[in-house]
């Protein structure tokens, strides 16, 4: 027994997740504001890890649960990860000390644990020795952990195992007597350093071109920060009080697969909540273009679509059959009935009258906040982001 009043040994909470797992990151960024712009400082570098589990059990297992709450609730915990969960390669043997799996996916620690569950039975922790590329190298054979001599790699699912704490009360929603809900949030310590995705890059930002990203026209605003000036006897004026234009809208990003979600997670982890930049294509054909254009050339005649001076320094995306290309405009000029813009180099390949052309706008997340929804099939996350200076 533990001395009164001191530490509680670690828990381990064995339930794997049967429905929706919710992770929330947290981050935390001071914005400073001038009329010309921001300063964007990270007060939090690595985010806070929330995740919500939601377990279909049986009478046994609600009981159980409840016990394990009565006994360390107030304590840190052995946590699987289920939303990072992965199935071996190839069937488990009893008396193996290596599992074949993808480790770069998910957050397997050398000298830590892992989840193994078959089934979709309660797991059992296991203590890693080392992660290969490619391979688990368990400290001790698996024998107890399998209920047979081999078990077939798609009965068996693995996880990694992190410390963590319940940030509320455990909730149990019981249908019928002998099959309920149970839900628990935890907090979870030390979390990762992991390193941003590969993305194409322009002029210093990365640039998202997830093709699954969902724009929302609906939710977007336009905006310019002003004061109203109302003395209550003449109009009422509008003072601006920065000089930068703010366009937010919300955009929704989706992905499927180990490979994908695990890119999608590391290009939030990127962000650091508000703190980091990037461009982002309006992905609405703005500049339609009235001539095609040689390899060598940096003229694009567009129909107009706005004043000369507001197309001065905008960035554009160009979707060429072989990739996509970014530019900048350089200079406008009025030619008859249409705009003639002056790209700041040529594209190296003819582009055709059909080329879909858009602006690209440097944005930002508009909250430290950002909540990850983890299906079965698929992850969605929906963030806020905000125009920021170029």
């Amino acid at each position: 027994m533990p001395e009164v009043g001191g530490p509680l040994p670690l828990l381990f909470w064995p339930f794997p997740a049967a429905q929706e797992i919710t992770e929330v990151l947290e981050w935390r960024t001071d914005v400073l504001t001038s009329r010309a712009g921001e300063q964007r400082i990270a007060l939090r570098p690595r985010p806070r890890e929330i995740v919500t589990f939601r377990h279909r059990l049986d009478a046994l297992g609600m009981a159980r649960a409840a016990e394990l709450a009565r006994a360390g609730f107030a304590g840190d915990w052995h946590v699987p990860l289920w939303h990072m969960a992965l199935q071996p390669a190839a069937d488990l043997v009893q008396g193996a000390t290596e599992i074949l799996l993808d480790t770069g996916v998910a957050d397997f620690r050398s000298g830590e644990l892992a989840a193994i569950a078959v089934d979709g039975r309660e797991a059992a922790a296991v203590p890693i020795a080392s992660v290969q590329p490619d391979r688990l190298i368990m400290a001790e054979p698996l024998v107890l952990q399998l209920p047979g001599p081999v078990v077939a790699a798609q009965r068996v699912t693995v996880a990694p195992i992190r410390v963590g704490a319940l940030t509320s009360a455990i909730e149990v929603a019981r249908r019928r007597q002998g099959d309920g809900t149970v839900t628990a949030s935890f907090l979870l310590r030390d979390a990762p350093d992991i390193t941003a995705p590969v993305l194409p890059t322009y002029l210093g930002r990365p640039v998202q071109t997830d093709p699954s990203l969902v724009r929302r026209p609906l939710t977007a605003s336009l905006r310019r920060a002003v004061e109203y000036v109302d003395n209550g006897f003449g109009p009422v004026v509008a003072e601006p009080l920065r000089d930068v234009f703010e366009r937010s809208e919300t955009i929704t990003l989706k992905a499927q697969g180990p490979i994908a979600r695990h890119a999608l997670r590391r290009w939030l982890w990127s962000l650091r909540g508000r703190q980091a930049s990037f461009w982002l294509s309006t992905w609405g054909r703005e500049l339609q273009l009235r001539s095609a254009m040689t390899s060598g050339s940096t003229l694009m005649r567009v129909a107009p679509v706005a004043s000369l001076p507001a197309y001065f320094g905008r960035a554009i995306l160009l979707e060429m059959p072989t990739a996509l290309r970014f530019r900048t405009i350089t200079a406008a000029i009025v030619e008859g009935a249409d705009h003639r813009l002056t790209l700041s180099s040529n594209l190296g390949e003819p582009v055709s009258l059909a080329t879909r052309v858009h602006f690209l706008t440097a944005m930002r997340a508009d909250a430290d906040r950002v909540e990850i929804q983890h299906g079965s099939v698929a992850i969605e996350v929906t963030l806020p982001v905000i125009e920021v200076p170029a």
